[in-house]
């Protein structure tokens, strides 16, 4: 109970600071872990979350290039999966968009630890041969009637009313066909943020739906993985879809000319996005890294500590007039008594931490590019303090602060 009493003076604190000059203190302060010796060779094995793999597998990467005995195998397997990965302690670490549920918890080991360890936007992504520039502005009451199969075509008033482009108010007019919808097929961390956002904008969804990693979707088809959405949504015209930001802007898919028969390719685009109205009703949002660090602003305050219980935590719908309302936090889930997973060694152990350590301090740096926004200082603070809980055979591997 003094540990989070304190915990919570620190981040009240830390919350009166500058981000830029909290990440700088969070990682010059402390020397963290000790890093891996010059002959260190481990292999890790950790999977789960599809909506960080593009920047789990930068960070294997860069991490590898720095120590070149340290080898990751990440596999984008779902948050679904790699929670039960974790709870069968088959895997190191896992990565998971979902916060443990109360079922979860009774399966984890005791005291797991979430570690906070990027923020990322889930954007609607569509592929409409006479719209094809971002920009296509939805409500969350429209998405989750989509989703409800109340809303079935593209011309629908409810949809056409809200454009402010003539042109993609005519094209949508002139569309006449069907809304052809994407959702995941996997247990998806993904999914039990998206589906949380439309349980608090619409409560018929809340009702007949509400979120979770699976959910019995009303209507559409399924695709693996936030690739996989991504994928069908970039072949199938007038589809619609979700997936994390970073899927949307670095794919491309061929772009149209004409609606309907006929139409032709003509080069590469962009998966184009919607913007979302926020949580005030007064905005349409774009989906950008800085409007996902305007989520977590206000919704940072309040976080249990790493070892607590996060089932009920969401930066969701957030107030304020630039904030994207479908927001994520992603999360690697972590063993606080590494002695208990099959194959770990003292040392293994030691490099372990140092990995973690790295990817929420200095790791950081490659988020933005990759359209995630990098943590502030006060969820630095956080993860390290976690971080420091981790043991092997009883014994305390670092201590922060």
């Amino acid at each position: 109970m003094t540990k989070k009493i304190l915990l919570g003076l620190t981040l009240m604190l830390i919350l009166l600071v500058p981000t830029t000059v909290l990440s700088a203190h969070a990682q010059t302060t402390n020397p963290g872990p000790t890093p891996p010796a010059d002959g260190d060779k481990f292999n890790y094995n950790a999977g789960g979350s599809t909506f960080v793999y593009p920047l789990m597998d930068k960070w294997r990467v860069e991490y590898n290039q720095l120590y070149s005995g340290i080898k990751l195998n990440y596999q984008p397997v779902g948050s679904g999966a790699g929670i039960k990965l974790f709870t069968a302690k088959k895997v190191d670490f896992a990565g998971t968009d979902a916060p443990l549920q109360s079922s979860d918890i009774k399966k984890a080991p005791q005291g797991t630890l979430t570690i906070p360890e990027s923020m990322g936007a889930i954007v609607m992504t569509y592929n409409l041969p006479g719209v094809q520039k971002n920009g296509l502005l939805l409500t969350g009451d429209v998405i989750a009637k989509i989703y409800l199969g109340q809303i079935i075509y593209w011309h629908d008033d409810a949809i056409v009313s809200l454009q402010t482009d003539p042109s993609i108010a005519q094209a949508l007019k002139d569309d006449k066909n069907k809304i052809i919808l994407v959702h995941r097929s996997d247990g998806s961390g993904t999914t039990f943020a998206f589906t949380d956002y439309l349980s608090k904008v619409n409560s018929d969804w809340a009702g007949r739906v509400g979120h979770a990693t699976s959910v019995p979707w009303p209507a559409g088809m399924g695709g693996p993985g936030n690739a996989g959405v991504a994928n069908i949504v970039k072949k199938v015209s007038e589809s619609l879809g979700y997936v994390e930001l970073g899927y949307a802007v670095h794919n491309k898919m061929v772009s149209k000319t004409g609606n309907g028969a006929g139409v032709t390719g003509s080069g590469q685009i962009s998966m184009p996005y919607a913007y979302i109205q926020n949580a005030d009703g007064n905005a349409f949002v774009q989906p950008t890294v800085l409007n996902v660090e305007a989520a977590a602003a206000q919704g940072i305050s309040s976080l249990p500590t790493a070892d607590g219980v996060w089932s009920n935590v969401s930066i969701n719908n957030q107030p304020g007039p630039n904030t994207y309302p479908i927001v994520s936090f992603t999360y690697l889930l972590v063993d606080p008594n590494l002695d208990q997973i099959k194959g770990e060694s003292q040392q293994k152990a030691q490099d372990l931490v140092h990995m973690l350590y790295w990817m929420v301090t200095d790791g950081q740096q490659y988020a933005t590019k990759l359209s995630y926004a990098p943590l502030p200082g006060t969820l630095q603070d956080l993860d390290m303090t976690g971080l420091s809980e981790i043991k092997y055979d009883g014994t305390q591997i670092w201590a922060y602060p």
